[in-house]
Order: structure tokens, then sequence, then C-alpha cells
């Protein structure tokens, strides 16, 4: 079953990996994420190559039905945020779909940097 991975655990795994402070980590992720929104607010489209693209669309008005009542509704026109993935996401799906798998193995990230070492603690004179 998938399992839900927040914005701190993220960050946490790339303090590890990295070599950085936590606190740190976790406020560039946050700067990350705030810097998405402020460019979809502004109408503006983020790629990231790789990965995909976020694009707002308008979504028509459209006329629905309430599912409780049988009622017609007017649904108004409305923006919506729309993702598009880039070809080494797209691959991977395309992976777990030929292996039948949920268990996502084959889809860890192709990085090409070295992952920074910690910095080794000190040994205490109480040791």
């Amino acid at each position: 079953m998938p399992q839900t991975v927040t914005k701190k655990e993220l960050a946490y795994r790339i303090a590890l990996r990295s070599g950085h402070k936590k606190v740190i980590v976790r406020r560039i992720v946050q700067q990350f994420i705030d810097d998405i929104i402020g460019e979809l607010a502004r109408g503006n489209r983020l790629e990231f190559r790789e990965f995909g693209v976020f694009e707002l669309k308008r979504r028509a008005p459209r006329r629905a039905r309430n599912p409780r009542t049988g009622e017609r509704v007017d649904v108004p026109s409305k923006t919506v945020v729309y993702f598009k993935p880039g070809r080494a996401l797209r691959e991977m799906l395309e992976r777990l779909d030929a292996t039948g798998s949920d268990a996502p193995a084959a889809a860890r990230p192709r990085s090409t940097a070295t992952p920074k070492a910690a910095p080794a603690k000190e040994a205490s004179a109480e040791a």
C-alpha cells in the first residue's frame, strides 16, 4: 500500500543525504513550495526537466447532475493546476505498469550527484 510522504519526511531525507541541517533543508523546501505557488498565482508555467510541467488550465462551465437528488446544476468555469509528467517520471510509471508492481522499486531518482558525507562527530573525553 502506498505511503504518504510528508514535507517533513522529505526534508529529513534530503538533510541526511546532503549533510545539511534539517532546519535549513526544511526552510529551503518551504521556500521552493512557496515559489511554485507564487509563480502559478502569477499565471506562469513551471517546467522541471525529467520531472514534469505545472501549468494553469481553465475548465469551461458545464451542466452537472447532483447524484443524490438527480437535479441539474450549473457548474461555473474555474482554474485548475494541471501537471504533465516529464520523460523520466513517465518512463518510471511505464516500468511499474509493465511489471504490474505497486511497489516502485524502479522509481529511484536518477541523480548524478553523489551525496555528501555527514560531518564526523568528535569523540568526547568521557568515552
